[in-house]
């Protein structure tokens, strides 16, 4: 079944980041328009920054070829961009599985959204199945860091009132996505320390309270009470 999914791609090397570290409080949408040689034609939206600042970073960036300014609307302006190096050049030294990511591009997903961070990209997107989302984190994971926020299944409600605090949630849907609760364990509770930047000792505490709460809102609702 599809996939809805947001995440944080933690790669300092990808474009743009080096212009979010400069104006780390401005919002920066990345749209990728694949129809230029290797790279794609980028169409970015930056809403909340000085004109002057934004366009001297980007003319000092190694990516960045000719910019044009699109339109501006408030405190947003919209620039195209062409790209000034191939994949091979800008990446290439920073990741070594090239062609791995560049076999991304033909999963089945779809990247709706691209925010531009200050440690890497935030996407959220459509995944056709698990097989397709699971390929896409384990090449970061391997390439970057991968940090999941949100995986639904397409046309799923909002969540219903667990009574789970957003830190709990994530700490069950990343354990789950990690393997932490196959049988036999795929990953340590370690690993789900690593993947939140958190101890052990907090994700246990979390996993722990997390599943005290649904069993409280589900099972416990319903099971007949234990004999005094």
């Amino acid at each position: 079944m599809p996939l809805v999914a947001e995440f944080d791609i933690d790669c300092e090397h990808l474009p743009f980041v080096p212009l979010a570290r400069v104006l780390p409080d401005t919002t920066i949408v990345l749209d990728l328009q694949f129809n230029h040689e290797e790279l794609p034609l980028f169409v970015l939206s930056v809403t909340g920054a000085d004109r002057t600042t934004v366009e001297k970073t980007m003319d000092d960036l190694p990516v960045v070829g000719k910019c044009t300014v699109l339109g501006e609307a408030g405190e947003t302006r919209r620039y195209q961009i062409l790209p000034r190096q191939t994949l091979e050049d800008h990446l290439g030294p920073h990741i070594d599985n090239l062609s791995g990511l560049e076999a991304l591009a033909t999963t089945e997903a779809i990247i709706e959204r691209i925010e531009v961070l200050p440690t890497g990209w935030r996407q959220s997107g459509w995944f056709a199945h698990r097989d397709a989302f699971h390929e896409f984190r384990e090449f970061w994971q391997c390439n970057g860091g991968f940090r999941l926020h949100r995986l639904t299944q397409e046309g799923d409600a909002e969540p219903p009132g667990d009574g789970l605090t957003d830190r709990q949630r994530e700490a069950l849907r990343t354990a789950y996505e990690l393997g932490y609760f196959e049988i036999p364990r795929r990953a340590s509770l370690e690993d789900v320390a690593t993947q939140l930047d958190i101890s052990a000792s907090s994700v246990s505490e979390r996993l722990r309270r997390a599943q005290t709460q649904l069993i409280e809102e589900t099972v416990a609702t319903t099971w007949p009470p234990l004999p005094g």
